[in-house]
């Protein structure tokens, strides 16, 4: 068996994160779903999502539908309370210097754009769909390898501008100095938010309830801490419908 919780994990959330998990796991084990005791948040994320012990585990929209749909079982979205958001979506703020003078997107043509991965929704897809139909995308890319790194590239002039999870944003945001010297461009428009996903045999319903249930009995410290509010059911088509860079471009 194997479980995690990775994608939103910081040093700071790491108990509020052990306590949810403890709660997921009581409330599966009530309805006779086995789980492992820790969480597995080091190990390879497509190596977690691909195994077929995968008990529960977050992954990004992005690689749901182009690598694990038919792979894995979609179980539910973790709703964030994000403004200007449907329940369990999100969105990208596009961030730049706080004084950079620039004031469009179009006056970044030609700037660093640091960006987490090329499979992620947020950091990639999302700006892409966003710049695309202006009449191009950057030549100049810089890979991070993470959200909270594409931030501190462009705070500290090492890049121009990056787009972020929402989320991630908003923990930036809270924790970290060199969010000041930031400020968001533009936002980008929401889109289905990132998916809890156990493997293809698991129990759908069963593991959907223990999750709602977790989320419902968190203390209001965790549940603010890890900014949950909720667990809703979107279609997987929705997340299907959602259109990808083609592979030239990454």
């Amino acid at each position: 068996m194997i479980a995690s919780l990775m994608m939103y994990a910081r040093p700071e959330l790491h108990d509020a994160h052990l306590r949810y998990w403890a709660l997921i796991r009581a409330e599966l084990a009530a309805r006779g779903v086995p789980a492992p005791a820790t969480l597995s948040n080091d190990a390879d994320p497509f190596a977690v999502w691909t195994d077929p012990a995968l008990v529960l585990s977050q992954t990004c929209g992005m690689p749901y539908r182009t690598r694990l749909h038919g792979h894995v079982t979609l179980i539910g979205t973790p709703d964030y309370g994000l403004e200007g958001c449907a329940p369990g979506h999100y969105n990208s703020p596009i961030v730049v210097r706080k004084d950079d003078p620039r004031g469009t997107l179009t006056d970044y043509k030609k700037a660093g754009f640091a960006y987490n991965d090329t499979h992620s929704q947020s950091g990639f897809a999302s700006i892409y769909n966003t710049i695309k139909p202006l009449g191009f995308w950057f030549s100049d890319r810089r890979l991070s390898g993470g959200h909270q790194a594409s931030a501190r590239m462009v705070a500290e002039g090492r890049a121009d501008i990056a787009a972020l999870d929402a989320v991630t944003w908003a923990l930036i945001r809270r924790y970290d100095d060199f969010a000041a010297d930031l400020r968001v461009l533009e936002w980008t428009a929401p889109t289905p938010g990132l998916p809890y996903i156990a493997a293809r045999t698991a129990d759908k319903g069963a593991t959907f309830d223990a999750v709602s249930a977790a989320i419902t009995g968190l203390d209001q410290a965790d549940r603010d801490a890890l900014m949950l509010r909720g667990f809703v059911a979107i279609p997987a088509e929705t997340y299907l419908a959602v259109p990808n860079p083609p592979p030239g471009e990454s």
